[in-house]
């Protein structure tokens, strides 16, 4: 699958990555086993999770994501054949980045997951309260202590990666190595603009959420009738049946008939050729979804499908 370095982390991954934020909440245990299992299958291995995942269901407390990941690695026998990464800071168990938090975070993390390291932990939101030598400090010591692997950073502006950047560098500490920014094809312009220039020129990896912009890459909703056809996704995708996200939804179909494709994957493989994209996330909630997202990577879209997609806003 042609693995892409994680920045400077010396760890490589596939062009694709599993969201597993549906694993307790549209995906019970025994689904969430078989999409794991089908996903290693077809030559995939990043899993991105977080302690957070899913705590909004009701009935849920948070953890059971990384739990159902935990037991699959334990039953599977593939924790060598995968690249983990969990997250902390959004979780109201564990709020924000001070260094106990994070640290009480951590060995939790790890306990459910059933693993020693975790590959790559992210901070899952800024927390501006703390210092960010106190914070990369904390990741710097489960770093140390073979907890952790290499670190990354979610949902930071341009100004505070940067500023997280320069003070690793000041203080010699380990750096943020992967971004997880939100991008996709209807949500190019603060991406684009702001972080894709900084990801470059420091040679951090990019891993971005909502590659399917909550779903309605994949042409499923393409009407307001369409949005009660998911009951968890709907209200997300509403935002998006507007000019703009039309234009890009006929793009999508436009390109994905030129190649017997579907726009789901055409979305993803529009991902995948960004100048600075290591992986794009996706949820699946059965193995054919698996199978279909996996025929992303192997799609490869021409200067006119790029120029196509690149409808304006």
């Amino acid at each position: 699958m042609n693995p892409r370095p994680l920045g400077r982390s010396g760890l490589s991954v596939s062009p694709l990555a599993l969201g597993t934020n549906v694993f307790g909440w549209s995906v019970d245990e025994a689904g969430a086993f078989a999409v794991l299992d089908a996903f290693v299958d077809a030559g995939l291995d990043l899993l991105d999770t977080a302690d957070a995942y899913p705590a909004w269901v009701p009935g849920n407390q948070g953890g059971e994501s990384e739990t159902m990941i935990g037991r699959w690695l334990a039953r599977s026998g593939k924790r060598e054949r995968v690249v983990v990464a969990t997250k902390v800071a959004k979780w109201s168990r564990h709020r924000g980045l001070s260094p106990a938090n994070i640290e009480a975070a951590a060995d939790e993390s790890l306990q459910r997951l059933r693993v020693d390291t975790i590959d790559l932990y992210f901070a899952h939101e800024d927390d501006a309260s703390v210092p960010l030598a106190d914070t990369l400090g904390a990741f710097a010591r489960l770093i140390e202590r073979g907890k952790v692997r290499a670190i990354g950073a979610s949902n930071y502006t341009a100004a505070r990666f940067a500023e997280a950047l320069a003070t690793s560098e000041r203080l010699g500490l380990p750096r943020y190595e992967v971004l997880q920014p939100e991008y996709n094809l209807v949500a190019r312009k603060y991406y684009e603009t702001n972080l894709a220039p900084l990801v470059l020129d420091s040679g951090v990896g990019v891993v971005c959420y909502y590659a399917l912009a909550s779903g309605f890459r994949t042409g499923k909703y393409r009407s307001e009738a369409d949005l009660g056809k998911s009951a968890a996704r709907g209200g997300a995708v509403g935002k998006y049946l507007n000019g703009y996200g039309l234009r890009v939804l006929a793009a999508l179909d436009d390109v994905a008939r030129r190649h017997d494709a579907t726009p789901a994957q055409v979305a993803l493989a529009w991902l995948i050729a960004r100048p600075g994209i290591t992986a794009p996330i996706a949820s699946a909630t059965t193995p054919a979804q698996v199978a279909e997202l996996a025929g992303a990577v192997r799609l490869r879209l021409s200067d006119e499908d790029m120029q196509r997609l690149d409808v304006g806003a």
